[in-house]
C-alpha cells in the first residue's frame, strides 16, 4: 500500500501538470512586476551559523548568531553592516525570534544561569537552564516575568512597546511530554506586567505570537505536546478562531499588519500537510506553494504593510526555498537574486515597509548557512553587497542532512514545537 505522503506527492503532481500552462505565464508576468533584489550575507558572531529573523524600518536586523566554535548560540542587532552580540541572562544562550520595533526593543528568550527544577528544556538549547523572556533596549536585556512558572519566550513587541509571547504557570499539565512538565499560557506583557490571554475552549496550552500596533494579537491554542488546533486573534482579550485551511493540527498564525491581515500556516484536509495562509476580513486563503517538485509544503512568516507576504516552500527532499508572495502569485526569491549569489535563500523570514527582506541562506562555497538581507534594486545597498543580475531560475540545491537538521532544529525553537526536530547543541 503506498503510503499517505506517496499519495499525496503523486496527486500533486497530476495537479501540477494540469495546472502548468496558467501557472507558468502567472509567474512569468509577476517576475516583470516584482524586483530584482541585492543580497548581503550578514555573517555570524565567529560561528558557522546565523539566522536574520526580523527587520524593522529603520534598517536594523535581529535573529541569532553562533559564536566561535559554534559553542553558543546569541541573540544579536545587525545594524549599518555590524552585528552586535546581545548577550544573555545568565547563562549561555539566547534568541531573538520576533520582529523588533520601531523604538529599537528588541524581544526574545534566554537561558538563566540556573537549573530548571523539573528538568526541562523550555529555550530548546539543550541545556536544561530555566528559560526567561526579555525586553533588550539601548545594551540593557531586562527579563519579564512569567505566569508565576519558571519559563517563558516573548514573541512581537510593537510600537506602544505591548509584548506578546508564552510563559509558564504552576499548573502540571497532563498532555505534555517529557522533558515539558508545566501549563504554557499565551500571554500580553504591559510595561512589564503579564496579562494571561485566553485559549479555545477546551485547550490546556497556548502562544501568543505577533502583535499589531492596534494591539491586536495572533497565536495558536491546542495541547502542550500538539499546539496548533485552533489560530486565534485575540481583540480586548476576546479570542476569535481564524478557522484553517481543513486541517485539525499545525494552525499557526506568525504575523498581523496594521490593517489586520494575518499569515501564517495550517494543516490540509488530513493533516498531511502544511500551506502558507492569510487571512483578512473573515477569510482565511490558502496560498499554495510553489510549483512541484519545490513546493510540497509551505509556511507563512511575515506580512508588510503592502499585503505581501515572505516565507518558505518545502520540495520533496524537505529542503526549504524562500518566497515571496504578492497579488495571488507565489515566487522562489531566489529567480529573482543574482545566478551567482554565493548564498541560495532558504527562508523569507520577514519583510518591512520598504519590501527589504531578511532570513537564512546557505553559502554553496562552505556549507554554512547565514543570516542575510534582501534589498529591492531601488533601494540604497551596502558596497558589500553583491550586485543584481538578469532574472533566471537558480539551480536546485539539495542541503547537507545536517544542514537540514540544524533548520529543524531552529523551527523547533523559534515555534516551540518539539515535533519540528530536537534542541540545538
Amino acid at each position: 500500500m503506498k503510503s499517505r505522503t506517496v499519495m499525496y506527492l503523486t496527486a500533486m503532481t497530476l495537479f501540477a501538470a494540469l495546472a502548468i500552462p496558467v501557472r507558468l505565464a502567472a509567474q512569468q508576468q509577476q517576475k516583470k512586476e516584482l524586483p530584482r533584489y541585492t543580497v548581503t550575507d550578514l555573517g555570524t558572531l565567529g560561528g558557522t551559523f546565523s539566522v536574520a529573523l526580523n527587520i524593522n524600518n529603520k534598517h536594523w536586523v535581529d535573529g541569532g548568531a553562533t559564536i566561535l566554535n559554534d559553542a553558543a548560540v546569541r541573540a544579536f542587532l545587525w545594524r549599518e553592516g555590524v552585528m552586535t552580540d546581545l548577550g544573555t541572562l545568565g547563562g549561555p544562550n539566547s534568541f531573538a525570534s520576533f520582529p523588533l520595533n520601531e523604538r529599537g526593543e528588541i524581544t526574545g528568550f534566554s537561558d538563566t544561569s540556573t537549573p530548571d527544577p523539573l528538568g526541562e528544556d523550555f529555550c530548546g538549547f539543550g541545556t536544561n537552564l530555566i528559560c526567561l523572556p526579555f525586553v533588550w533596549q539601548k545594551g540593557v536585556m531586562t527579563p519579564l516575568p512569567t505566569l508565576g512558572g519558571d519559563s517563558g519566550q516573548a514573541g512581537e513587541v510593537n510600537d506602544r512597546g505591548q509584548v506578546v509571547g508564552l510563559a509558564e504557570n504552576t499548573t502540571h499539565d497532563s498532555t505534555c511530554t517529557a522533558p515539558q512538565v508545566l501549563q504554557v499560557r499565551p500571554v500580553l506583557w504591559e510595561k512589564g506586567q503579564p496579562q494571561e490571554l485566553p485559549t479555545f475552549p477546551g485547550d490546556s496550552d497556548g502562544v501568543a505570537t505577533a502583535i499589531n500596533d492596534k494591539g491586536e494579537v495572533v497565536g495558536n491554542s491546542g495541547e502542550c505536546a500538539t499546539p496548533g488546533f485552533h489560530a486565534l486573534l485575540w481583540q480586548d482579550g476576546v479570542a476569535t478562531n481564524l478557522g484553517s485551511l481543513g486541517g485539525t493540527m499545525g494552525n499557526v498564525p506568525q504575523d498581523i499588519n496594521n490593517q489586520g491581515q494575518v499569515v501564517g500556516f495550517s494543516g490540509l484536509p488530513g493533516n498531511t500537510t502544511v500551506h502558507a495562509f492569510l487571512w483578512e476580513n473573515g477569510v482565511i486563503s490558502d496560498l499554495g506553494a510553489l510549483p512541484p517538485p519545490l513546493g510540497i509544503a509551505s509556511l507563512g512568516f511575515s506580512v508588510n504593510e503592502k499585503g505581501q507576504v515572505v516565507g518558505t516552500s518545502i520540495d520533496e527532499q524537505g529542503d526549504p526555498h524562500a518566497f515571496i508572495w504578492q497579488q495571488g502569485v507565489m515566487t522562489e526569491l531566489n529567480d529573482l537574486t543574482p545566478a551567482n549569489s554565493p548564498l541560495f535563500l532558504l527562508d523569507g523570514n520577514n519583510i518591512n515597509s520598504r519590501g527589504e527582506i531578511v532570513g537564512d541562506g546557505f553559502q554553496v562555497s562552505t556549507g554554512e548557512v547565514h543570516a542575510y538581507l534582501a534589498v529591492p534594486n531601488n533601494s540604497e545597498v551596502s558596497e558589500s553587497a553583491t550586485s543584481a543580475a538578469p532574472v533566471e531560475t537558480r539551480p536546485r540545491v539539495v542541503l547537507p542532512e545536517n544542514v537540514r537538521n540544524l533548520l529543524r532544529q531552529r523551527l523547533a525553537q523559534r515555534y516551540h514545537i518539539s515535533a519540528f526536530g530536537a534542541p540545538m547543541n
